[in-house]
């Protein structure tokens, strides 16, 4: 699918492994996660804007790059993308963040919204959108649904885990925004969990049930 790129490093792999095993305990789980939205974003956020500075090295003058403008926002998906902010912030922590707080209905598996916040101007900026697990679709769209509404041009959506039926239904949704995925699984279940998957990303995020 175009503007969909499934990363393969054998780091990021290993990470997922560990993730999804199920005696890992909230605060290595916790790490991990940020780990693994650090390498991912280092691979999003490669076609950065740069410019030129000069500077005075120990040796010599010289033009250098560096990123260009501080236009960038992380805007996690609540709860769960909370868990990917810090390892995205490790890499450009003078990023905006805003929040898009959605919840699943349990039994129609439909998002729904009960808080948002944005930075100022988020029409100019560029809008990460992070959130752990991909499986229905639906939370992510949402997202998007309601970033486009607030004049967003320039989204990228990234996730640890996707199930091939979410990432169809959002890459059909919004075909223009790309979507970083560390790991497609096999298929939803009964209950639109992710299989295999490593269960519900929030809970073991916070330490919840």
């Amino acid at each position: 699918m175009e503007n969909v790129t499934v990363l393969d490093h054998p780091l990021l792999k290993h990470k997922i492994s560990m993730l999804r095993d199920k005696n890992t305990g909230t605060m290595f789980f916790r790490i991990l996660v940020e780990e693994i939205a650090m390498l991912m974003g280092y691979e999003a956020l490669r076609d950065l804007p740069t410019q030129l500075v000069n500077v005075e090295t120990p040796i010599t003058e010289a033009d250098v790059p560096i990123i260009a403008g501080k236009k960038l926002a992380v805007v996690p998906i609540l709860r769960a993308g909370l868990g990917m902010v810090h390892g995205i912030l490790a890499l450009v922590p003078t990023a905006k963040i805003g929040h898009i707080g959605l919840y699943r209905d349990e039994v129609t598996h439909e998002p729904h919204e009960y808080f948002c916040k944005l930075p100022e101007n988020i029409d100019e900026r560029l809008v990460i959108l992070p959130d752990p697990m991909l499986a229905t679709g639906g939370s992510a769209i949402a997202a998007v649904d309601y970033l486009k509404q607030q004049g967003c041009k320039h989204i990228k959506f990234m996730c640890i885990i996707a199930a091939p039926e979410g990432l169809k239904a959002l890459h059909d949704a919004h075909p223009d925004i790309e979507i970083y995925v560390g790991n497609v699984d096999e298929c939803l279940n009964e209950n639109a969990y992710i299989v295999p998957g490593l269960g519900d990303a929030g809970d073991r995020i916070f330490g919840t049930k």
